[in-house]
């Protein structure tokens, strides 16, 4: 049986974090994904992979820079409306943290903290 305090913390960033303020993209180990962006000053993100949301659990949507989350034409059991994809010209402001899965963060400038799960 599973140890349930293991299984949250796994689900909510407690396998390590990531600092970073350059450009360049940083990816979880693998069978990990980032589950928490802080963001520790204004950060956009770079024209070149950006944020790249997890795709591997079929009718779950996390917002990106490759496409948007919830922007069917109607709403269905899976999917809402009106969802819009991040513009590499978005700002998120210092202090603001995102939950979702991510596979690749790539930052324009600022810097974050990317927190690691599974």
């Amino acid at each position: 049986m599973a140890n349930i305090d293991t299984l949250y913390k796994n689900q909510f960033g407690q396998m390590g974090s990531v600092f970073t303020s350059v450009d360049g993209a940083i990816t979880p180990p693998s069978n990990r994904v980032f589950v928490a962006i802080t963001f520790l000053a204004n950060t956009t993100l770079d024209s070149s992979g950006g944020l790249v949301s997890d795709t591997s659990n079929d009718g779950v949507e996390f917002p990106s820079t490759q496409a948007a989350a919830h922007d069917a034409g109607a709403a269905t059991a899976v999917s809402g409306t009106g969802g819009d994809q991040i513009d590499v010209n978005d700002s998120f402001p210092a202090g603001v943290t995102i939950f979702g899965r991510w596979t690749s963060i790539n930052v324009g400038s600022g810097m974050i903290m990317a927190y690691i799960g599974t």
